[in-house]
């Protein structure tokens, strides 16, 4: 485990888990993420458990995802979909309302969103 201290601010394993099913649970119900919803599987049951895998070891935790699958290679990965600012930012919505609704402390939101953003934004690939 990292010296990151987020896992551990955020709740550990529990409050992750309570953040990514919420995360998806927005992303498959407003209307406003609708086209970041359709880069996805019908069934999001798979990309809920990369998500959290992912944001355990990114956020500090249990390396999960690369122990599993390897480095992440997140800009890589998301190559065979067009993303661009809008869809950056209806990820961003999805997530900032998760962390907001699952009880996550503002000073440790803010810190989370700026990172979330700044790796958000990293993944985009089209041009507006």
């Amino acid at each position: 485990m990292s010296e990151n201290p987020h896992y551990q601010r955020i709740g550990g394993e529990a409050m992750l888990r309570a953040l990514v099913e919420r995360f998806y649970d927005l992303m498959d119900s407003l209307p406003e993420a609708e086209d970041i919803r359709q880069m996805h599987a019908k069934n999001l049951r798979v990309s809920r458990e990369k998500l959290f895998m992912f944001l355990s070891g990114w956020l500090g935790g249990p390396s999960l995802y690369i122990e599993k699958y390897g480095h992440p290679r997140l800009r890589q990965r998301h190559l065979p979909f067009a993303i661009d600012s809008a869809a950056r930012d209806q990820w961003m919505l999805c997530m900032r309302q998760a962390m907001e609704d699952v009880g996550i402390a503002e000073d440790l939101r803010k810190e989370l969103e700026a990172a979330f953003f700044k790796t958000a934004d990293f993944m985009r690939n089209k041009e507006d």
